[in-house]
């Protein structure tokens, strides 16, 4: 019994000790494109960003609390983003709402990560087996979407600074808001976070003996 029980113990700590391996290296991954090109394709309105990608990978890999932990990653550098100026549209909304931006900016990719694996998780689980993989690398960049403009309403869309938003784009109610000013730049995200971040979960799954 002691053999048998020091034996699970020392499993159980390696699979722990591989596991927070494996969160440490998404972490690095995002900081390291949130911080390079690599991880925005710049536009003139919303960049488009490419770090869903990770935050899916991470979702599926790791779980919902890995995935959760990765959305925060994500949302900490894009507050710091807007605390520093560095873009000049998250400091906008600082400077108008520091707690609102707050809740756009972590909040909404801390959902994002933490919903794309329990959407992995029960479909992993499920007869959809097989399209689990693809479905989770889609529902990220979706939810981020989502999560995104949808506090950014709940919080901006009465501000001046969002009002002449709206009136340059020609709009008249949040939800065609929305779609105008997301754009192509959402379907982009979203292709190639259901290609890559596909691919790349797939691949580590099987390499990792996670299938």
């Amino acid at each position: 019994m002691n053999t048998t029980t020091t034996t699970t113990t020392a499993a159980a700590k390696r699979s722990s000790t591989l596991y927070m391996v494996e969160l440490a290296m998404m972490i690095a991954i995002i900081l390291l494109m949130s911080f390079t090109p690599l991880g925005y394709l710049r536009t003139p309105g919303l960049s488009i960003t490419l770090l869903t990608i990770p935050v899916a990978v991470g979702a599926i890999i790791l779980g919902p609390k890995g995935g959760a932990v990765c959305g925060l990653a994500f949302g900490a550098t894009s507050f710091y983003m807007a605390v520093t100026g560095s873009s000049a549209f998250a400091a906008a909304l600082f400077n108008i709402n520091p707690f609102g931006t707050f809740i756009v900016c972590i909040v909404a990719r801390v959902l994002e990560g933490w919903i794309t694996g329990l959407i992995f998780a029960a479909l992993y689980k499920s007869p959809a087996k097989k399209f689990s993989y693809y479905v989770a690398s889609l529902a990220c960049p979706l939810l981020n979407t989502f999560f995104f403009m949808g506090f950014l309403c709940l919080f901006f869309y009465n501000t001046d600074y969002i009002q002449g938003i709206v009136s340059s784009l020609g709009v008249s109610n949040p939800v065609v808001f929305v779609a105008a000013f997301v754009g192509v730049q959402g379907l982009i995200e979203a292709g190639f976070c259901f290609v890559v971040g596909s691919i790349i979960s797939k691949a580590l799954s099987v390499a990792l003996k996670r299938a």
